[in-house]
């Protein structure tokens, strides 16, 4: 019997482009179906999917086995929306706006996949989103030698903070504006709520 490893590597070979269509084509349908009901079955995936079951069968043996494709397919899309935005090389504050508006647009694409726990079961799932929180803390470390973020900014916390902005914009986007909700989570994160003289009443 294949090991999830070695069906992770079968599925990952390369596909030709009408097989790959295929493969993406059942991802997408698999995202939407199971988003809405976790327990669907494969012949719900293959009907939303608008292929045969045999089909759905012929490239995932098990539902296990389109999960786990399903998980690191978002994984790699994730990866994929960060390096687009080079956050190494891009001003930091222009960097953080745009990886924040990527990020949540595969937040919202994959979200059944995005939110499934992978960190023993799918090791390339937490090796690319283990990647990405140091390069995260890279770029807020950008951001604070720039100016943009306070000198004494504790980049772990301030890490975390922004984590959570984005899981809080990523539920409320439902097909609305990425870019408006990059600027909300961004400013939000550099800005917060207080006024001037709160922070002075708080240090004095």
């Amino acid at each position: 019997m294949a090991t999830a490893n070695q069906s992770r590597q079968q599925t990952r070979r390369p596909l030709r482009a009408d097989a790959e269509r295929t493969v993406r084509t059942i991802l997408e349908a698999a995202e939407r179906v199971l988003a809405v009901n976790p327990a669907a079955t494969m012949e719900q995936v293959a009907e939303a999917a608008g292929v045969a079951r045999t089909t759905v069968h012929r490239r995932f043996a098990t539902r296990e086995a389109l999960l786990d494709e399903l998980t690191g397919w978002a994984a790699r899309q994730f990866a994929e929306a960060v390096d687009s935005a080079r956050p190494d090389a891009t001003p930091p504050l222009v960097a953080l706006y745009q990886v924040t508006a990527n990020v949540l647009r595969v937040k919202t694409s994959w979200s059944f996949a995005m939110n499934r726990t992978f960190e023993e079961a799918h090791p390339e799932a937490a090796r690319i989103h283990a990647d990405i929180r140091v390069r995260c803390v890279q770029l807020l470390r950008r951001a604070r030698d720039a100016g943009v973020l306070r000198p004494d900014a504790d980049l772990d916390w301030t890490r975390r903070v922004y984590y959570a902005l984005i899981h809080e914009a990523a539920a409320e986007i439902d097909g609305g504006d990425a870019d408006a909700l990059a600027t909300k989570v961004v400013d939000t994160l550099l800005r917060g709520f207080g006024s001037p003289a709160g922070a002075t009443a708080v240090h004095t």
